[in-house]
């Protein structure tokens, strides 16, 4: 117990740059997609495209408009599954991962997408690296949740127990639902502030 109380300390010191500026994040991003043209391809990206980014691209497909290609991929593996876990609290909120599959990110991926979507900077930082144009086309979800957060990044849920993944879906959906809000007439003032 002696040696929790340092790491939530610890912890507690190293977001809280997200927690503080995340208020001025979010208006910044809401702003900044607001001023894109809806997009046709939305390219979601997470570490392992098991359990974020594939959860977040079904959310996305059932709030934009019919025609809007969404896609999801990740830095590692390709064909994995979902794991049960995902599968399950996925499930709980009518989203079906059962069939997905992993796929990586590719240069041809990123190029088709008008948006691309990512869970952390280290994933920002590194699609920016290999294609510094998509600096203007690219947002960490995370700063768009209209709700206080405790850090920016969208907390990977891999190898955690069902009740993670339930809370991380939780805020991935929340997120979501403000991203594609931002061209709806009616939600695009809630994204603001």
């Amino acid at each position: 117990m002696a040696s929790e109380r340092p790491r939530s300390v610890a912890r507690f010191v190293r977001y809280l740059p997200d927690r503080v500026l995340h208020s001025l994040r979010r208006r910044s991003a809401a702003r900044r997609l607001r001023r894109l043209s809806p997009p046709r391809g939305v390219l979601f990206i997470c570490h392992g495209n098991i359990c974020r980014s594939p959860y977040a691209a079904a959310w996305a497909r059932l709030l934009l408009p019919a025609g809007t290609r969404v896609e999801s991929a990740g830095f590692i593996g390709q064909g994995y599954l979902s794991p049960a876990e995902a599968v399950a609290a996925a499930g709980e909120r009518g989203v079906d991962l059962a069939p997905h599959r992993s796929q990586q990110v590719t240069p041809e991926l990123l190029d088709a997408s008008d948006l691309v979507v990512v869970m952390d900077g280290a994933q920002r930082e590194r699609i920016l690296g290999a294609r510094p144009a998509l600096a203007g086309r690219t947002v960490l979800l995370g700063d768009l949740d209209p709700e206080p957060i405790a850090r920016r990044a969208i907390y990977d849920p891999v190898f955690q127990s069902v009740e993670v993944f339930r809370a991380t879906y939780a805020r991935v959906e929340r997120c979501t639902r403000v991203l594609c809000g931002l061209w709806d007439e009616r939600g695009a003032g809630d994204a603001g502030r």
